[in-house]
């Protein structure tokens, strides 16, 4: 069974006026004081206001939604105990005018100095997919590969609509917010590993960025881990969501070594079309049309979905997942993406509906 690991970021917001509160130090001390959560669960982000945590290395979906609910019940605790609310959501919806305050570490302070005007706007959360591949030479095969379906995983996962206290008229503000980076949107097609690391290399020796970390492709390699990672859904309102990304994620990389392995002729979209693609997948999520990369068409986003099913069936029934994705693809269909679900809280109720929806789901 392939591995699988998730990544999530969340916000800790004001509970009367929706703003970003930075109490995540307050926040970190009572997670710590919790034995159920390893110190290794527990990360500080970019900015005082943000936690992130990291599922154990898994194996089965079950393993990793329950490490997510457990952590998730724990933080909405905590967060509760300093007055605040815990939000997964992709952007907070609303920011103040002052510069925000960044956590104690000197990297996030060498990373303002080389864009601070991008650092100062970084109220932006993601979850992260680790699917574990055999080696680096395997693993850039497969990033090559996955790349025409990427567009449609951050269709799936859209979870931020709201900034600067109104909609942006995208699914997915923070995917939009990302392409300010120097090295942003979908990695290109690699030769092979020497490749991959002579680029990457090269990059960060040109100053643009502080250093490897910086690279915000929507899906790298990670230097951490023998993984393949994606960072292209918003953190999801709810952690089944978030399951469900990782397994849909797993059984596209899964699909993309085998073919790599039997030498399947590869679909190499014209990089233009693909990071339109992309930028339309965060606009309009699963509502409308995406872009079938292998007609440059549009066809209506369930279709296209079906297409993606079907192109990792396999890989799906090989890991054990097709039931649980079937089930849970059906109910994320009925319930609509987290992008939908926060326009039709806020239509409903305004802030504090949203602020409601934020806390209620982040422990559901």
């Amino acid at each position: 069974m392939t591995t699988l690991g998730l990544e999530e970021e969340y916000l800790l917001l004001d509970p009367v006026s929706g703003l970003p509160a930075h109490h995540a130090a307050g926040v970190q001390a009572l997670l710590e004081a919790v034995p159920e959560i390893g110190d290794d669960e527990i990360q500080r982000e970019l900015l005082s206001c943000q936690i992130e945590t990291a599922t154990p290395v898994c194996e089965t979906l079950a393993q990793a939604e329950d490490s997510l609910l457990t952590f998730r019940r724990t933080f909405a605790d905590a967060a509760a105990q300093v007055g605040t609310v815990g939000a997964a959501t992709g952007t907070a919806p609303w920011i103040p005018q002052a510069y925000p305050e960044l956590t104690d570490k000197q990297r996030y302070e060498d990373l303002r100095a080389t864009a601070p005007g991008i650092v100062g706007d970084q109220f932006v959360n993601g979850l992260h997919v680790h699917v574990g591949v055999p080696d680096k030479e395997r693993g850039v095969q497969a990033l090559n590969r996955i790349r025409p379906w990427i567009p449609l995983l951050t269709a799936l996962g859209v979870n931020s609509p709201y900034w600067l206290g109104r909609d942006s008229g995208f699914g997915s503000w923070r995917v939009v917010h990302y392409r300010r980076w120097a090295v942003q949107g979908v990695a290109p097609w690699f030769a092979d590993a020497a490749d991959y690391e002579r680029r990457i290399t090269a990059l960060s020796a040109t100053g643009a960025i502080l250093d490897r970390g910086v690279l915000t492709w929507v899906a790298r390699l990670s230097d951490r881990y023998p993984t393949l990672e994606l960072r292209a859904c918003d953190v999801q309102l709810e952690a089944g969501d978030a399951v469900l990304l990782g397994a849909l994620t797993r059984a596209l990389v899964v699909t993309a070594l085998h073919d790599a392995e039997e030498d399947t002729e590869p679909l190499v979209p014209d990089p233009e079309l693909l990071d339109a693609a992309l930028w339309q997948g965060a606009r309009d999520g699963m509502e409308h049309h995406l872009v079938d990369l292998a007609t440059a068409e549009p066809v209506p986003a369930r279709q296209h979905l079906e297409a993606f099913l079907d192109h990792v069936g396999a890989a799906l029934e090989a890991e054990g997942d097709t039931g649980q994705v079937r089930d849970a693809l059906a109910a994320a269909a009925e319930r609509g993406t987290g992008a939908e679900r926060q326009r039709r809280a806020m239509r409903d109720g305004g802030l504090d509906a949203l602020l409601s929806l934020y806390g209620s789901t982040l422990t559901a």
